[in-house]
């Protein structure tokens, strides 16, 4: 019957789970060109789509199988990769129409290049802000390269490299073997110590040694690569901020360490560069747990008062909520500044911990507010701090205090 077979390829049609969305960043000359080159020989990238800018920017006549059109290529891997036309919403759009009429070979997940974009957070927001996409698309991993030969003075120069690092939940170090002797061992060793401060939670990779292969670079999402179901503990490896803050108590995460001692010969030029962390101060890695359930609307309100007042401070916001209607189903987010996921409520707590957890890396903001905020909708405002009621009249009141002078 004709009918039913239409009604068959509508339901075969239908948009499956989300895919898996990842995005390479870092600063120009950091080496995205030849992480690229390399994930695009790796085999497990067949059932992939990589966006770039433009094909001439990485040479990759070498590889090409046949030409789909001028701006899609097949790769010997298998793996499909474009350009981005006109926007990315559109190039996206497209891709999904072409997978979901079977015109191009369905695709399980997508790699997208930011070539000439300093900040990651515009292409992040992209997806997440677009109902369509949200729907489609799940965000896997912020991948950042960083030059371990020049890293430190891109990182001193530029705030939107330090941004780069901090929001990433993997962060590649290129060049590694162009540090030889002693003063090499140095310079990657301070790199490294840096970029723990910066962003406790990130896996730090070798690219020289081989270490930046899909497999350590994609598998960073909610969920088992293989099982398919949530893994937490590991997406918000809560641990290595607990590691960092054991081994500095007494900060959250202040980074005010190599501030050189200044003497008063010296003009401000020369403490600025000593000073190599007077952009590095202004993150927070931080971490909360609660044992407290949150009644719905109340986290709700803790979000919009945190999305509306303080946006651009939360630079990467992950976290496994318990709430008060239903303390067995908790709830995961995950947010770029203003932006957010929808939550999902989850069928049971994936491990034997029930508590709330969330990591925030944060800017220019005091972690010590976000608990008080907290402690406010969980009905453990302290004393002569804002209780939910106070705050919900005036939203903004608490703004001056919770930001950093």
């Amino acid at each position: 019957m004709p009918e039913r077979h239409a009604d068959r390829d509508i339901v075969e049609r239908r948009p499956g789970p989300p895919l898996p969305l990842s995005v390479i960043t870092g600063f120009l000359g950091a080496g995205k060109t030849t992480l690229l080159n390399t994930l695009l020989r790796d085999e497990a990238l067949a059932d992939t789509v990589v966006i770039i800018n433009e094909f001439g920017e990485i040479g990759l006549d070498h590889l090409l199988v046949e030409t789909s059109d001028t701006d899609m290529i097949l790769m010997s891997s298998g793996c499909l990769c474009c350009t981005i036309r006109g926007d990315l919403v559109s190039t996206l759009e497209d891709l999904l129409r072409r997978r979901d009429n079977n015109r191009i070979t369905p695709f399980k997940r997508i790699v997208i290049e930011t070539t000439g974009l300093a900040d990651p957070a515009p292409v992040l927001h992209t997806i997440m802000f677009h109902p369509y996409l949200m729907m489609r698309f799940r965000l896997e991993s912020v991948i950042t390269l960083v030059d371990a030969v020049n890293g430190a003075t891109t990182l001193d120069e530029h705030m939107e490299a330090v941004k780069q690092a901090a929001v990433a939940d993997r962060l590649v170090l290129t060049k590694t073997d162009l540090l030889a002797g002693p003063d090499g061992e140095k310079t990657l060793a301070d790199i490294r110590e840096r970029l723990y401060r910066l962003n406790p939670t990130a896996r730090v990779l070798d690219a020289a040694k081989g270490e930046a292969k899909a497999s350590n670079l994609l598998d960073a999402g909610l969920y088992d690569a293989d099982r398919k179901i949530p893994d937490v503990r590991k997406w918000l490896n809560m641990e290595a901020i607990d590691d960092h803050a054991s081994h500095h108590p007494g900060h959250h995460h202040a980074h005010d360490h190599h501030h050189g001692h200044h003497h008063g010969h010296e003009d401000q030029r020369d403490q600025d560069a000593h000073d190599v962390n007077r952009h590095d101060s202004r993150i927070r890695a931080f971490a909360m747990r609660s044992d407290v359930a949150i009644p719905p609307g109340g986290f709700d309100m803790f979000l919009d008062l945190l999305r509306q007042g303080y946006g651009p401070y939360l630079l990467r916001v992950k976290g496994i909520v318990r709430m008060s209607d239903d303390p067995e189903r908790p709830v995961v987010i995950h947010g770029v500044q203003h932006v957010f996921h929808p939550p999902l409520r989850l069928d049971h707590w994936p491990d034997d911990d029930h508590s709330t957890r969330m990591v925030f890396i944060l800017r220019d903001l005091k972690p010590e507010f976000v608990e008080k905020l907290w402690g406010a909708f969980t009905g453990q405002a302290e004393t002569d701090t804002p209780d939910a009621v106070a705050l919900t009249d005036n939203p903004l009141s608490p703004r001056p205090s919770g930001l950093l002078s």
